[in-house]
């Protein structure tokens, strides 16, 4: 990560008085929130809480009506530019058919490093080579990318941010479709790279998981209803604030997982 561009001192995100809309409908409204560097947040919500809405304003896609939004102390399209930060979509938002190989994907990641002429040199091979080492794709990366499996897709993703060496990695939904040991593989390999520096927003269903995974947890539905710790977020009371209370039995709600 180009940490000189980085001003000292400066959350990896942070967020404030984010209010976003479509025509009346309102998706996020007085969201503030800070994550650390070298920090794994969980991003916890219903399905329309906002939790996409949020993913697009950190990458500077959404058009806020108020508030602010940096990455490092920088704006989205500055940190982006710096190729700073990196988006793992969900499964859904990918054109699968689309003819393009696993490393394609990954030297998707070198792009914004690339000259004019869009011509890799041997640095961006080499980062490309590791990544896909790293991920345990080597063996597949002339695939096209719709070959591979759901575990294996979100791994050449992830891949395509270690390439970019990202500072902040963005994954919408990563165990969505994803296999039991797939999901471990994925596990161990975003606690690395935040042992690395690394900061991670994971948007996910998966509460059971968020204790073993996560740093931070973040409880939306349209505002920020509860940041803290996994312990602190996950209790009864708040998951009732955000699935209703149905939903939630006497200390079930963690242990069970919703989806």
């Amino acid at each position: 990560m180009s940490t000189h561009v980085i001003p000292a001192g400066a959350p990896a995100i942070s967020v404030a008085g984010l209010r976003v809309a479509y025509n009346d409908v309102v998706a996020l409204d007085d969201v503030g929130v800070t994550v650390p560097l070298g920090t794994i947040c969980g991003l916890i919500g219903v399905n329309g809480s906002g939790k996409s809405t949020l993913f697009k304003s950190l990458m500077g896609l959404a058009h806020p009506s108020s508030g602010a939004v940096e990455l490092f102390g920088l704006s989205p399209r500055q940190a982006r530019k710096l190729n700073l930060v990196s988006y793992v979509p969900q499964s859904e938002d990918v054109d699968w058919t689309f003819p393009v190989s696993v490393r394609d994907v990954v030297m998707m990641g070198r792009y914004g490093r690339l000259g004019p002429m869009r011509r890799p040199h041997r640095g961006d091979r080499e980062a490309v080579e590791a990544a896909l080492e790293r991920t345990g794709l080597s063996h597949l990366q002339q695939r096209q990318i719709g070959e591979l499996s759901g575990g294996q897709r979100k791994r050449a993703f992830v891949a395509r941010g270690i390439a970019q060496d990202a500072g902040l990695l963005l994954l919408d939904e990563p165990f969505a479709g994803v296999d039991k040991a797939s999901e471990a593989g994925l596990i161990t390999l975003l606690k690395e790279l935040r042992h690395e520096g690394k900061t991670i927003l994971i948007s996910t269903h998966d509460l059971a998981g968020i204790p073993q995974l996560c740093d931070e947890a973040i409880l939306l539905h349209q505002k920020v209803l509860a940041h803290g710790s996994p312990a602190e977020v996950l209790t009864n009371d708040n998951l009732a604030l955000a699935f209703g209370s149905a939903l939630i039995g006497p200390s079930e709600g963690v242990r069970r997982g919703l989806s």
